[in-house]
């Protein structure tokens, strides 16, 4: 499942064959995109803003798109197959004389201005992975509804961009709250955003994500229901938390972790 710590390597991968070169192949498989036609141009860079991914190309454009539940971007070498999926999921197509980047299954692809990037990005909180991380900024964002469940307000990224449903889980884990404590009622507000924070620059780099620094056991909650929680052996439980557009499968430990559950 996409989310910042993912979002950021991709980003990552995507700059290191694309960037500085000239695209020898454009084909963007959106009906709105169709007569796009990006040959010739150069990729100045890719860059990661929360969950979103923009590649800028010469020409005051960006390439937007956003990979949400299950899509992805694979790099392939000159004359690989790719093995992405079906090509009836293909969205988008970007090569160069080395490289080939193909876009699977994005629900979100849209071509703009880079100057006016703000219009796909500008409603975003700080970003946990950006050079514009300002963590009192997203602390106030969170603290502004103090009644909203934590869960909810960590996932909406206009408070801090780059949490996914499973940093969700974790982080409430490690901060010892379920998700539907008030978000005023966590005890040390500041630990929020430091655990946030810490937790998807842990994973910046790693090809699996891990939160618990334990051999043979990635995650301490996400996942695991109805087994033992790793702390205390309580069974973890599963229950699902509106985040404001659907409902998502959410994990806590009823011993570990205080406050109201559904």
């Amino acid at each position: 499942m996409p989310e910042g710590d993912n979002v950021a390597q991709t980003a990552r991968r995507l700059h290191t064959a694309l960037a500085g070169r000239v695209l020898t192949r454009s084909d963007l498989r959106v009906p709105r995109l169709a007569t796009a036609d990006l040959t010739g141009r150069t990729v100045l860079g890719v860059v990661s803003r929360g969950k979103h991914l923009l590649v800028r190309i010469e020409g005051d454009l960006s390439l937007h798109s956003h990979l949400r539940m299950d899509g992805a971007w694979r790099v392939y070498a000159a004359g690989e197959r790719w093995r992405g999926g079906p090509a009836h999921e293909i969205r988008a197509v970007l090569a160069t004389a080395e490289h080939s980047a193909v876009g699977y299954r994005l629900p979100v692809l849209e071509l703009l201005r880079t100057s006016q990037e703000s219009n796909a990005v500008g409603h975003l909180g700080p970003d946990l992975l950006g050079p514009d991380w300002d963590p009192d900024g997203a602390l106030r964002n969170l603290l502004a509804a103090p009644d909203r469940p934590l869960g909810e307000a960590l996932l909406d990224q206009r408070n801090l961009a780059g949490v996914g449903n499973i940093f969700k889980s974790e982080i409430c884990f490690l901060l010892g709250a379920t998700p539907w404590l008030p978000i005023g009622e966590v005890p040390t507000p500041q630990r929020i955003v430091t655990v946030a924070k810490k937790l998807l620059e842990a994973n910046r780099d790693r090809p699996v994500r891990m939160t618990t620094g334990l051999p043979h056991q990635r995650l301490y909650v996400y996942g695991r229901a109805p087994r033992p929680c790793l702390r205390c052996g309580t069974s973890v439980r599963r229950a699902g938390q509106d985040d404001g557009n659907r409902e998502r499968p959410t994990y806590w430990c009823p011993r570990c972790q205080t406050g109201p559950t559904p």
